[in-house]
């Protein structure tokens, strides 16, 4: 006889990590690093992932990763309607803590968790929030791009994405910090990654800060993450730490006039982050994989102080890559680099925060 009872991913049952949408008992997730954590007394556990429309078509499938007690046990492509992972059994109770992960980007493709079924006999409940908070933008590097294929010639797949190998996610750790992050590989201020000269004006972070996330994969297989507003009070960062321009500098070169439009729409995106986070901490860096726009960075900070006599707002230059420490896919950053970048912010945000 089944002991196992079942659960929906409800705010009452787990923590909830990140921007999600949760509709027809469904949680549904988007952007790297979104996800649920749980804990509970018992002896199995099984979670139940739902794919959408993408995951029939073999293509750029959402990568999604299950740890138990922090170890992975799951790391799988969503490639079907509806899938039941067992991820714990034991013969004896145990206390258990899971975490479900998104570790693919959201622009390809989403997932839902569809239900969670444990044999324990008070359930689960969520785990406690951590001490502090921190909202990532940025882009492909902040998504893990290529971070599982360390040959720099080969070039991008969600499957090896992997968002908790990403200096954002190590510092939030170290930190000992709940995330939120909105990232889109390719994505920038003024203009998306481009190679013809043009403004590649569909990938703009700042068109999709305010959304839930922006992807080719529907919640459902009807409603698309870009046509939701994001409800800011949901998570509440007590720092924001924004890495883009490295797409932008595709485009802006060593041209005057276009690092000069750069600053000055970085300057307006600041006035939008600052809208809808009243209270948080900014912190603007770039440099991982070059810093050629930094010191534009620099000055939209500066501007933007100008501007407002808002002072809760700094800039932090990340060390370019070292090519001793390897490149992932497309010359993205290794796990080396990412780590090293970790270690740089943590030790930079604990001085600046007094963390």
């Amino acid at each position: 006889m089944s002991r196992m009872k079942v659960y929906r991913a409800t705010e009452d049952n787990v923590k909830v990590i990140g921007r999600t949408y949760y509709s027809n008992d469904v949680r549904w997730l988007a952007l790297s690093g979104g996800g649920v954590e749980f804990s509970f007394r018992g002896r199995k556990a099984e979670v139940t992932l739902k794919g959408d429309a993408i995951a029939l078509t073999g293509n750029n499938l959402a990568r999604v990763g299950i740890s138990v007690n922090g170890k992975r046990v799951i790391d799988d492509q969503i490639g079907q309607p509806l899938k039941t992972y067992t991820v714990f059994e034991s013969s004896t109770e145990q206390e258990v803590i899971i975490r479900i992960t998104k570790l693919s980007e959201a622009a390809m493709s989403t997932v839902g968790i569809q239900e969670i079924a444990v044999d324990a006999e008070d359930g689960i409940k969520p785990t406690p929030k951590n001490i502090h908070t921190i909202e990532f933008i940025g882009d492909s590097i902040t998504c893990g791009y290529g971070v599982d294929d360390e040959h720099a010639l080969h070039s991008f797949s969600t499957a090896t994405e992997d968002v908790t190998k990403t200096y954002s996610y190590l510092a939030a750790e170290q930190l000992q910090a709940d995330y939120s992050m909105v990232s889109y590989s390719g994505y920038g201020i003024i203009t998306g990654y481009t190679e013809n000269d043009q403004k590649l004006t569909t990938h703009l972070l700042p068109d999709y800060y305010e959304k839930v996330g922006k992807s080719e994969g529907k919640f459902e297989d009807r409603v698309l993450p870009q046509e939701l507003p994001w409800d800011f009070s949901t998570f509440t960062p007590e720092l924001i730490v924004i890495n883009l321009g490295t797409n932008d500098d595709s485009y802006t070169q060593d041209d005057p006039g276009r690092q000069q439009e750069y600053e000055e729409q970085y300057v307006q995106f600041l006035k939008m982050v600052r809208r809808n986070n009243a209270n948080a901490a900014i912190l603007c860096t770039l440099g991982i994989m070059g810093d050629r726009l930094y010191p534009y960075v620099g000055q939209a900070v500066e501007q933007y102080t100008l501007d407002t006599g808002d002072s809760k707002i700094s800039a932090m230059k990340f060390d370019v890559q070292l090519e001793a420490d390897g490149y992932a896919a497309d010359y993205h950053p290794s796990r080396a680099t990412h780590r090293k970048a970790a270690d740089k912010l943590t030790v930079h945000i604990k001085e600046l925060m007094n963390w």
